[in-house]
């Protein structure tokens, strides 16, 4: 399958239609002032348009019921391949018009795995053969070539395995074509790290036949500078940006546990900002726990955790979108515009178990004037609590990957954004899923993605903050190690409209077999009487939140043991030693002190604590595997005991090193390299769980 499958011949119907006349065709003008107009959102937007997305997905993703649907080489697969006057150029997008490219991401390495690219993009329109952009993908997207500031933007640092994310939301608009391309003189290999790879995605609109586009030129880049800017400071500012409104109601003051806060409008108007700060014992759980239910004209709209919906999970720093912010004084705000005709009914709830004070709270609301075009807004929240990351029976990380569905919502509207909260339950990415969104009954998603990460505006699993217009990583805690992360992305020009209904799925396509939660909120708008599958949960909004990995995860723990891992390493001749968490392998804790990369002959020096003097029976737990090799173990100045650590499978056992008299205070433990089996792989890797001390 690749991205011509999605042109405009599949258009809808209503689509295909001759476009109403407009006053002024769509532009770069008419986009940037449509992208920064949160009014625009809550109407059917007019003109009608589709969105689709062009991407590197990996082309063995054909069908739910063949064996590729989860596959995970999402890299270097395009429409097809042209020969250009001696040099190949890769098609990224190949669309009729008309329409405009709403967004671009891209990252990339080199061959190894090396961080580098200055291939070259091209964008050409309206079958032109020269392009309008020409030059390296790095300078081009994010580089400054076309612009610089939150439309040309990348997040998250570079690695030595790639680029960060790259991220390009710069409208270019056209008449009737668009072709964008990529070359490179360096092999773009889909699949063995022999040449570059390229990670892609492309959103664009497709208008009805007929509607007037003015198309994308370099020249206007110049001429429109200020009403760039102009747009930039307003998305980098969404409080300065909200449109003017009477403060209608407060929020302040106490509530106990298990009661609701309620507060009616009288319509027609709209929601303009939406703020609250909530102090808590427990404030992690007071922001899952502490519903937000708003109705609108009598229709259910928004049921989500308070913490969820601003954005923000249950932990995270202060940080700021277009749509939401959260300030250093724990101060949440919305902007979403949010209208009703008749009546708006807000309720907040404490589902928890202690009081929490709403110490800041209000609603601001505006004028809005009701019509056929008018739509609701709508949140859910779901959450998946301890679920295994591998479906049951399959043991590999690509044969146990899954689709979880976000929402699926019947009726007429458009999909405006999500807030992913994840607590990983081990030291490896979670986030290898793509997403893949449905629209009005596709049998093939028209949004197929390259990695969860991706989607979220960033690259390479990386944990660093970030925060965007449209796109922020309050918390990345949980990328690479046990704990909490929250990535959000929020749409403007790459909204996607459905006429009918909309399926969002996002792949949870995890390293490793372990437990998370894993907790989509998702937001849109629809006209009246549109339905939802995501149902209120009450019972799981209360269940205590995941603050460390034990909240996820059922560790063992061997009693009073030693953790290898916790243990302070005096000396090495050799190797690299650290600590190596795998759940898989029942560890102590899950994890043990890792010493690899040694040679015969090296030595490692670790010390451990007595707490009283006396004599001692010492028992270690030592991993064996296929790779691991022959050590002795000395303790203090004891005599050396060898052991043979080879074994076809990672397994450990308890050995006894001897009963010994220990001072207390430190003690040493040194290991020596002394050789290999004659089977094992010779890697003489050496791995120690825990110690005991035991009576003799």
């Amino acid at each position: 399958m690749i991205a011509s499958c999605f042109r405009s011949s599949l258009l809808p119907a209503a689509l295909l239609l001759a476009a109403p006349l407009l006053a002024q065709p769509i532009s770069i003008e008419s986009l940037l002032d449509e992208m920064a107009d949160r009014d625009r959102l809550a109407r059917l937007p007019e003109p009608a348009y589709t969105c689709r997305q062009s991407s590197s997905y990996d082309r063995g993703t054909v069908a739910p019921e063949q064996p590729g649907w989860f596959a995970n080489m999402d890299r270097s697969h395009f429409v097809r391949v042209e020969e250009h006057d001696g040099h190949r150029e890769y098609v990224m997008l190949d669309e009729t018009g008309p329409g405009a490219v709403v967004r671009v991401w891209a990252t990339w390495h080199g061959p190894g795995g090396k961080n580098f690219s200055d291939g070259t993009l091209r964008v050409y329109l309206d079958g032109r053969p020269e392009p309008v952009i020409e030059g390296p993908i790095s300078r081009i997207i994010d580089g400054g070539a076309l612009l610089t500031g939150p439309l040309s933007e990348g997040v998250s640092p570079a690695t030595p395995y790639g680029q960060r994310g790259h991220n390009l939301y710069l409208p270019i608009p056209y008449a009737s074509h668009c072709k964008i391309t990529y070359q490179t003189d360096v092999l773009v290999d889909p699949g063995a790290y022999k040449g570059e790879a390229l990670y892609y995605q492309i959103n664009y609109r497709t208008y009805p036949e007929g509607t007037p586009v003015t198309s994308f030129s370099r020249r206007q880049l110049g001429d429109l500078r200020s009403r760039i800017n102009g747009t930039q400071l307003r998305l980098l500012s969404p409080r300065a940006s909200a449109a003017a409104g009477a403060e209608a109601a407060a929020l302040t003051g106490r509530l106990p546990a298990g009661e609701t806060r309620t507060i009616t409008l009288d319509g027609p108007g709209a929601i303009r900002e939406l703020a609250l700060n909530l102090d808590a014992a427990n404030l992690p759980q007071a922001l899952r726990s502490t519903v937000l239910e708003i109705d609108f004209d009598d229709e259910p709209g928004v049921w989500c955790p308070v913490g969820a919906f601003f954005g923000r999970g249950y932990r995270s720093a202060p940080h700021r979108t277009y749509y939401t912010e959260v300030a250093r004084d724990g101060t949440m705000r919305s902007f979403w515009v949010m209208p009703f005709e008749q009546r708006c009914r807000i309720r907040l709830t404490n589902l928890s178990d202690q009081e929490l004070d709403i110490v800041a709270g209000g609603v601001r609301v505006g004028p809005w004037q009701w019509d056929e075009r008018s739509m609701h807004f709508q949140a859910s929240w779901r959450q998946l609590t301890k679920v295994a990351s591998f479906r049951e029976g399959t043991t590999r990380p690509g044969e146990g990957a899954f689709d979880v569905n976000y929402v699926t919502v019947r009726g007429h509207g458009v999909y405006v954004g999500d807030t992913l909260a994840v607590f990983n339950g081990t030291d490896a990415w979670w986030g290898e899923g793509d997403e893949k969104i449905f629209v009005d009954g596709e049998s093939f998603p028209s949004h197929v993605g390259t990695g969860t990460e991706d989607y979220y505006g960033y690259a390479w699993c990386r944990p660093e903050f970030f925060d965007s217009p449209f796109h922020a990583q309050p918390s990345g805690a949980g990328n690479f190690t046990p704990g909490l992360s929250v990535n959000s992305r929020y749409r403007a020009l790459d909204a996607i409209p459905f006429e009918r209904s909309i399926q969002f799925d996002m792949e949870l396509w995890h390293w490793r077999n372990t437990m998370v939660n894993f907790a989509p909120a998702a937001f849109w708008y629809a006209r009246p009487g549109a339905s939802r599958n995501v149902a209120p949960d009450p019972k799981t909004a209360a269940l205590p939140v995941a603050l460390q990995r034990s909240d996820v995860v059922e560790v063992f723990h061997a009693p009073n043991a030693l953790e290898g891992e916790d243990l302070k390493i005096i000396s090495k001749t050799g190797g690299i030693t650290e600590n190596q968490m795998l759940s898989q392998f029942r560890w102590s804790n899950d994890a043990q002190l890792w010493w690899r990369s040694g040679a015969i002959g090296d030595r490692l020096e670790i010390e451990f604590p007595v707490a009283a003097a006396g004599r001692y029976r010492v028992v270690a737990s030592l991993t064996k595997a296929v790779d691991y090799g022959i050590v002795e173990t000395t303790i203090n100045e004891g005599a050396p005991v060898r052991y043979d650590r080879f074994h076809p499978n990672v397994t450990n056992d308890a050995l006894e090193l001897g009963v010994f008299d220990l001072p207390a205070g430190a003690n040493r433990l040194t290991v020596r390299i002394v050789g290999a089996n004659e089977k094992a792989v010779k890697s003489h890797m050496f791995g120690l769980d825990y110690l005991q001390l035991l009576a003799p």
